[in-house]
């Protein structure tokens, strides 16, 4: 007896056959990153924010199908929402970030780099007044040590967001940033640059997206 299988339970019973593609990036951050594709997150800074002097370079892949949004959550060291770093010791002062990505296709070709086509919004901004850096007691709110602080957005990170009052990503020098180790460990694209908010030393978390047709 013949059994037949009618054709849509067939190609139910069929593995569906992946198009994604297979990407490799390389990142370097001061302090720290996660990386979202589509709001999921592919990867983090192996070193916690905590550690001092945690300068490191990331290399990883991930799959994903054209276009995607990539999203990037970057923060600079800081002890409290007063934005310094040292508090009460001789070297008390405001950190400074910065963050370089490059992102490679399967065949080896870079298909984004940071760059002004990103978009940056900054959630932590802090110290408001730069002399809170010299106080000598600074408390986070108070004085000259006010700051500014929100929650991620719903859904920053995915392809339906309305970005379009996000501002373009600053972008840095090499000199301004002053990368240290891991960043030499790299073969950066030279078109790949530094960005961050619109002060390296004031804008202490930031979010920054792009898309990837």
């Amino acid at each position: 007896m013949r059994i037949i299988i009618p054709t849509l339970i067939a190609a139910t019973m069929i593995p569906a056959i992946s198009s994604a593609e297979t990407y490799s990036v390389d990142v370097w951050a001061d302090n720290w990153f996660e990386m979202r594709i589509n709001g999921v997150q592919v990867a983090e800074d192996s070193v916690p924010i905590t550690t001092e002097r945690s300068f490191n370079a990331e290399s990883f892949t991930f799959e994903a199908d054209a276009p995607f949004v990539i999203g990037v959550v970057a923060k600079d060291f800081k002890e409290n929402d007063t934005g310094l770093e040292y508090i009460g010791s001789r070297r008390q002062q405001m950190g400074d970030g910065g963050l370089i990505v490059q992102v490679k296709n399967s065949a080896g070709e870079t298909v984004v780099v940071s760059d002004e086509s990103w978009q940056c919004a900054v959630i932590h901004t802090a110290p408001l007044d730069k002399s809170c850096e010299k106080s000598d007691d600074p408390v986070a709110g108070e004085g000259v040590c006010l700051f500014e602080a929100a929650d991620e957005p719903q859904g920053w990170d995915h392809a339906d967001f309305d970005a379009s009052d996000w501002p373009a990503a600053s972008v840095y020098s090499a000199a301004a940033v002053d990368p240290k180790m891991g960043y030499n460990d790299i073969n950066w694209d030279d078109r790949a640059a530094f960005i961050w908010g619109p002060d390296l030393e004031q804008s202490n978390t930031v979010l920054c997206r792009v898309s990837v047709e």
